[in-house]
């Protein structure tokens, strides 16, 4: 059976209500896409995927979907492939789009049972996470991973207790400004930042964000199954 060792774990019963509950995952970069592969390992078998980009080679060192076959192909497109290559059965709803706040909008108007957002974009990050609360539609958000080298300092909290994070800094001034609570869970770094070698550019690791991607498919899974 393809899902035979998940099962023993969390037991049939646990699985099989798993197997029909919703994830939408906005953002399919070095977080997202293994975000998505996580979602589809687990059994879930209705995905909706938002990304508007396509494969480039500087994706190569940390997006699971990037290759030089993938190159010049959309993210969705790749992933949405993957996905059924691993799950036959899941239906995949693909947005190969930028998330504007009326693909937002639609796409939280399906009531999905989670988001995990992996958005870079400030304002569709804050646009989605304040509609997903509006809604009363469970999301986990994750911060930044750039320019960190130690995914053992990967952590969950709410937004408001977060440190050290640059982008969660940002995003804990925008959401107060608009009246959203900051009690939502993130994924983010305890690492100080570090300096880039050439100083114009952000860096990143092959291992942290897909690290981050993992503890978010994790929460979500384990929310699902009653285990948060």
């Amino acid at each position: 059976m393809r899902f035979e060792r998940f099962v023993s774990l969390i037991g049939p019963d646990e699985f099989e209500k798993l197997r029909h509950k919703s994830v939408v995952i906005f953002g399919l970069g070095g977080v997202g896409s293994y975000v998505a592969e996580a979602i589809a390992r687990s059994g879930i078998e209705r995905i909706i995927i938002c990304d508007f980009d396509m494969v480039e080679e500087s994706n190569i060192n940390r997006q699971l979907i990037a290759s030089d076959s993938t190159k010049g192909l959309l993210k969705t497109e790749v992933m949405e492939k993957r996905i059924n290559d691993i799950n036959p059965k899941a239906r995949v709803l693909t947005y190969p789009v930028k998330a504007t706040e009326s693909i937002i909008k639609e796409i939280l108007n399906m009531k999905p049972d989670y988001i995990a957002d992996a958005i870079d974009d400030i304002s569709a990050k804050t646009f989605l996470i304040k509609h997903a609360i509006k809604k009363d539609i469970p999301i986990v958000s994750s911060m930044g991973f750039a320019n960190k080298l130690h995914p053992e300092l990967i952590s969950v909290s709410t937004l408001r207790k977060t440190t050290v994070c640059p982008l969660a800094k940002t995003m804990r001034r925008r959401l107060k400004d608009e009246g959203v609570t900051l009690n939502f869970p993130v994924v983010y770094s305890t690492e100080t930042p570090i300096k880039t070698y050439d100083k114009t550019s952000l860096g990143t690791s092959p291992y942290v964000p897909s690290v981050a991607g993992l503890v978010l498919a994790s929460y979500i899974v384990n929310h699902l199954i009653g285990e948060i």
